[in-house]
């Protein structure tokens, strides 16, 4: 199983030196952690978690194959968020943020209205 993990991951991110894959096999059950670094988390995960989803699915095949559990889980990174995604959140916090009144249609200036 970890085999299999550490193939597809390796082969999608862009520092498969940094994957690092715990196994801890307990009765019917295989409890994976998957380690990668910050930078790749976003690639693992996927839009809307897709990749991460589809990578659970695979595995999950596999190990009704095996007649046991998986589980999959992805390990934080030891600095939480990455420096470029955590300043690009606060770029687009900063540029949507309007105080809730640009664009809202429920204000009417009567001042103007004949």
């Amino acid at each position: 199983m970890k085999d299999l993990l550490e193939y597809i991951v390796t082969n999608l991110v862009t520092n498969p030196d940094a994957v690092s894959i715990d196994e801890q096999n307990t009765g019917g059950s295989v409890d994976l952690i998957l380690t990668v670094d910050p930078s790749d988390m976003g690639i693992i995960i996927g839009k809307n978690g897709q990749t991460i989803r589809a990578i659970r699915k695979i595995l999950t095949v596999r190990a009704i194959a095996e007649q046991v559990r998986v589980n999959l889980q992805l390990a934080e990174p030891a600095g939480g968020i990455p420096k470029e995604v955590a300043e690009e959140s606060e770029e687009t916090q900063a540029n949507t943020s309007d105080g809730g009144t640009k664009g809202d249609s429920s204000e009417v200036d009567v001042s103007k209205v004949k």
